[in-house]
């Protein structure tokens, strides 16, 4: 059985956990934190959470373990077959974490910590979070989902991703993203209703 470590409150985690649950796949949960513990690194090289244990070994970052997830579990493919709508649902995944979360994540210590940042990290932020929705816009279907017509990994990665990058957006910049993608807001109303959602944000909640 696949072993999933990391905590509840983490965004990333609960990609993974999200597409545990959409696929259908046994796991244990082992709560872990991050460290730069050696015995950390030697399951996770960076010291980061979420990673997995499988019968052949440890695996770490987010995207990588949600398509070995794809390929290996069970229940419906979450990537295309064909080629070039798979690779779009790639592009996808990485525009939604380098060009919405990550840009957002700078902000995080004074949206949901108590903390400060500056305001030439603010203003960076704003600069790149609004790169960041104008390439999504050109970039996805949402019809209905993020990719198109089907639920697929970009879902998973915009369900945690894109909701929080517009509440850190709100209480630090003054931004809507939800205002300036208002299909954004429709899917995310529509992925809190899928049951692998709803148990996440359950888990959160009791976490």
């Amino acid at each position: 059985m696949i072993k999933l470590y990391g905590f509840p409150l983490s965004n990333y985690f609960n990609m993974v956990k999200m597409a545990l649950l959409e696929k259908g796949i046994d796991y244990e949960f082992v709560e872990v934190q991050t460290s730069q513990d050696e015995s950390m690194l030697a399951r996770s090289p960076m010291g980061k959470v979420p990673f997995i244990e499988t019968e052949a070994g440890f695996l770490s970052e987010t995207s990588v373990i949600l398509e070995y997830l794809d390929e290996t579990g069970g229940g419906a493919s979450l990537l295309p077959e064909e080629p070039m709508a798979r690779a779009r649902v790639r592009v996808l995944m990485k525009q939604l974490e380098l060009y919405i979360e990550l840009p957002a994540r700078t902000c995080f210590p004074e949206a949901f910590f108590g903390g400060t940042v500056t305001d030439e990290v603010k203003e960076t932020a704003r600069v790149n979070l609004a790169k960041g929705v104008n390439a999504l816009k050109r970039t996805a279907a949402f019809s209905p989902f993020v990719a198109g017509s089907e639920f697929t990994l970009a879902d998973i990665v915009f369900n945690y991703s894109f909701g929080l990058a517009h509440a850190a957006g709100k209480r630090t910049l003054g931004l809507d993203l939800f205002g300036d993608l208002p299909a954004a807001r429709e899917l995310s109303d529509r992925l809190g209703e899928r049951d692998s959602a709803k148990k996440v944000a359950e888990d959160q909640r009791a976490g």
